[in-house]
């Protein structure tokens, strides 16, 4: 793999909107090659279900399924079952879901890799949402800051047997320190220096180099994409981005 190559395989396109499967997918024709995985959220699998999935992946396209399970630890873990017949190469679950959930998701997923024959996807913990912040976390009752309960969440996502998080670019470092250099961090919140992308709900941001080079495994990019005037310069810009990110560790 040419550094490059490298480089794109850590984008991953948020690939959420719902105007119609055809259109949906011609996002993944038009960013062939500048990209490594497309997510589906909520937003498109609601409106086109394991089809968008299916057809994503007859076009070559690796899947981030991103639907963030959370629920008792029997639902999740069946619900675990279906996403990896489906093929995707990584999916998701709320850590606060508890120690509990995780473990018998992983342990569902690989049961499910052994008997269809396909490779072990990456399973994903959410710490805390980007759109969250310190005020937000106390609203809820939570004492905790924002990087301190992400990491307390990394580190028992870890203990489950988890293989990485999903957490804001600010939460990199601690993760890192405290989960070691094998454990995934997926990155979402990222926006390019002047892309003229408002911040919307997105708290907690930074740039695609800052987060790769503090540690980041995978940057998850929707918006400075898809509102660019020419997306896929956008994506190469991203792509260069991580190179340099991933030069600054060295």
């Amino acid at each position: 793999m040419t550094p490059s190559d490298d480089a794109r395989s850590r984008l991953i396109f948020a690939l959420d909107m719902g105007d119609g499967i055809d259109e949906t997918l011609q996002w993944v024709e038009r960013l062939r090659g500048r990209v490594g995985v497309y997510k589906i959220g909520k937003e498109a699998f609601t409106h086109f279900g394991p089809e968008i999935v299916r057809r994503i992946m007859g076009l070559g396209g690796r899947v981030f399924l991103d639907l963030k399970f959370h629920d008792i630890p029997n639902t999740v873990a069946r619900a675990a079952e279906g996403a990896v017949r489906l093929g995707v190469a990584m999916f998701n679950l709320h850590a606060l879901g508890g120690r509990e959930m995780m473990e018998k998701t992983v342990q569902a997923a690989q049961k499910a890799a052994r008997e269809t024959g396909v490779p072990m996807p990456l399973v994903l913990a959410v710490t805390v949402l980007t759109s969250l912040n310190d005020r937000d976390l106390a609203e809820l009752g939570f004492r905790q800051s924002t990087r301190a309960l992400a990491t307390h969440l990394a580190a028992a996502a870890r203990r489950a047997g988890m293989g990485g998080v999903v957490a804001s670019p600010r939460d990199i470092l601690s993760i890192r320190e405290a989960c070691g250099p094998d454990f995934a961090i997926v990155t979402p919140g990222i926006r390019l220096a002047g892309d003229g992308v408002e911040q919307d709900d997105q708290k907690r941001i930074d740039t695609p180099r800052e987060a790769i080079r503090n540690g980041a495994d995978y940057i998850v990019v929707g918006r400075p994409i898809r509102l660019a005037r020419d997306p896929a310069e956008a994506a190469e810009r991203i792509v260069e981005e991580i190179a340099l990110g991933l030069a600054d560790r060295k």
